[in-house]
């Protein structure tokens, strides 16, 4: 039997990070060391042979496959990463709040949970990885009102030129079905992505600043949760990992 689980409780490596974040203990020390984080695209061999999968949250997927490549091969600098997403109001939950009620968040865009949303430990554990030492971020995430997407824009500090950044990100996912590096000059766009398995990323360069800012959007109910599960389910049971995410399902 495979379990893949779309909620926070195998995300997490760190008990303490877990306690403090969602003020519970893990429910199983043993189930979390075979628990195997299911970003698809990072963590592919893993996947492979694993029988409990923790489905990555929405933010820290458009997050990590933002910053994979760069970070992978050392070429931003880690201090100082600043994570500005965008999300619809479907990345929110289905139960009902204040800020989610139709008359508060249409025609509305405000901040909400800054510094202190429950995917920031996710994030810094997986960028963590990817970069072999401590990463910390400052996350702030913000309602759009609109139903679906995250739109997430990240600045950190360059230590590559930006042809040497845009060759990395082309050898990184030049085999990846569902991520895109678009052409010099486009900007990654909700719209783009909705419905579908993909996420877009696109680089910008701030050269006064010497700053790269990277954007990336993805569908938040399909790559973000339910279209990677399917992705991870088609990895380990040895399908076409493309199997049932190519066609855009019928929503809302």
């Amino acid at each position: 039997i495979v379990f893949i689980d779309l909620g926070a409780d195998f995300r997490l490596e760190n008990e303490d990070d877990y306690k403090t974040w969602y003020g519970e203990s893990f429910l199983s020390e043993e189930l979390h060391k075979r628990a195997v984080y299911g970003l698809c695209e990072l963590f592919r061999e893993e996947i492979k042979g694993a029988r409990l999968i923790a489905n990555p949250g929405c933010y820290p997927t458009s997050v990590a496959l933002a910053m994979y490549p760069a970070l992978k091969a050392g070429l931003i600098d880690t201090e100082n990463i600043i994570i500005d997403s965008k999300s619809g109001v479907t990345g929110a939950g289905r139960n009902l709040t204040q800020n989610t009620h139709f008359p508060e968040c249409n025609e509305s865009f405000s901040a909400y949970k800054a510094g202190g949303h429950r995917h920031t430990p996710e994030i810094e554990q997986t960028l963590s990885k990817l970069a072999g030492k401590p990463v910390k971020v400052t996350f702030t995430p913000h309602l759009l009102p609109v139903n679906r997407g995250i739109l997430s824009t990240i600045y950190c500090g360059s230590k590559a030129a930006p042809d040497e950044l845009r060759r990395c990100y082309q050898e990184a996912y030049k085999s990846e079905p569902f991520v895109v590096l678009l052409e010099e000059g486009e900007y990654a766009n909700i719209r783009n992505v909705r419905l579908s398995n993909n996420c877009h990323v696109s680089l910008h360069f701030d050269r006064r600043t010497g700053r790269l800012i990277i954007c990336s959007a993805i569908d938040d109910m399909v790559k973000g949760a339910a279209g990677q599960a399917v992705q991870n389910m088609n990895i380990v049971f040895g399908l076409e990992e493309t199997t049932g995410l190519t066609a855009p399902a019928p929503a809302f």
